[in-house]
């Protein structure tokens, strides 16, 4: 990437953050920035053998481009890099300046990434005005969809204490599973919010419960488990971590609980960059494209925060992280017409 884009010239400044390389490249000197985003990591192929096709051998049978990151978003920089050579070509002079943000960090716990080329470009006076981040947004068909916002997401492990004993003699012992069952139950019922215009109500999910020695004649003397928020505008996470241990409290419970934040919820409401994404996609598709907060995290969520106009548009998603990942290279080559005209429509003039 940074070799087909210095060819374009861009200055291109390398960042290396721990063991993570990631890079910013800017095409014209003064006006609104323009940048792409996106990351080169992938996830693990799992069995290699259960693949059709090599997941590292980027094949196209019948028109499917096959392999681990075709669509989870090296299609999605591929077209972005075409997009930038074709508008260069045509606009050589463009106003207003062109960027890429790429890292190679996102896949994994994402501290080295994004997250740290935005505070260096923060500290050094470097603004973005509007970010197209290549993750893939679209549900049937390449530009269906584009993700305008994303809920946050709060994760918490809890340790409950209770105390070891037989199970012959409970009067001896505390079960940490049986103390802290009524409260989870309450977590898992709660109403926390009804949502918004934009965002769905936010949700609670435990994702992992672990307690006892393995005999079924003990009773275990700690509970831990692992939970998640994927919550809306609509609550803080100073809110939810109060009405957490608001709970647990009221519960009556000896607990130690560890907070992750990892993102805050955010919305790019209509204006410029999403009238102009939408006009590109329809302009290349026909299609009339919908607007969603649904799905994951992303890096957009270290890039939102900073005053960023936002959005998340790229290739079909429904084989992502699978064995046999694919998508049809054809709407690749639309991808990089839609990037081409969000690029005219958004540096002119």
């Amino acid at each position: 990437m940074i070799e087909r884009l210095q060819a374009l010239g861009f200055t291109v400044t390398r960042l290396r953050y721990g063991e993570v390389d990631n890079f910013w490249a800017v095409h014209g000197t003064e006006g609104p920035t323009l940048a792409f985003a996106g990351h080169t990591d992938v996830v693990p192929t799992g069995d290699e053998a259960q693949w059709e096709h090599h997941p590292f051998e980027a094949k196209i049978i019948d028109g499917i481009l096959h392999g681990r990151g075709a669509a989870d978003m090296k299609g999605s920089l591929a077209a972005m890099l075409v997009a930038a050579e074709n508008y260069i070509a045509e606009q050589p002079q463009h106003p207003g300046r062109l960027a890429f943000l790429i890292t190679s960090d996102e896949e994994g716990v994402a501290v080295d990434g994004t997250v740290k080329v935005m505070q260096h470009l923060h500290d050094n006076n470097e603004s973005i005005d509007w970010c197209v981040v290549g993750e893939p947004s679209s549900s049937e068909v390449t530009g269906d969809v584009i993700k305008n916002g994303r809920r946050g997401s709060l994760g918490f492990s809890l340790q409950i204490n209770g105390v070891q004993g037989h199970v012959a003699y409970p009067q001896l012992a505390l079960n940490p599973i049986h103390c802290v069952a009524p409260a989870l139950t309450e977590l898992s019922q709660t109403v926390w919010d009804e949502g918004n215009d934009f965002f769905p109500p936010t949700t609670f999910q435990i994702s992992n419960i672990s307690s006892g020695t393995g005999a079924t004649n003990v009773v275990p003397g700690t509970l831990e488990l692992l939970a998640n928020f994927r919550f809306s505008t609509e609550l803080t996470v100073e809110q939810l971590q109060q009405q957490v241990i608001a709970l647990l409290d009221r519960h009556e419970l000896d607990y130690k609980i560890k907070w992750q934040v990892n993102g805050l919820p955010f919305l790019t409401a209509e204006g410029e960059l999403v009238e102009a994404a939408t006009q590109s996609i329809a302009t290349v598709t026909g299609l009339t494209t919908s607007l969603s907060t649904a799905g994951g995290t992303s890096d957009a969520r270290f890039i939102a925060p900073y005053g960023v106009q936002v959005v998340e548009l790229g290739p079909v998603n429904a084989t992502i992280h699978q064995v046999d990942e694919r998508v049809n290279a054809a709407e690749l080559d639309q991808l990089a017409l839609i990037y081409h005209g969000i690029m005219s429509r958004l540096l002119r003039c």
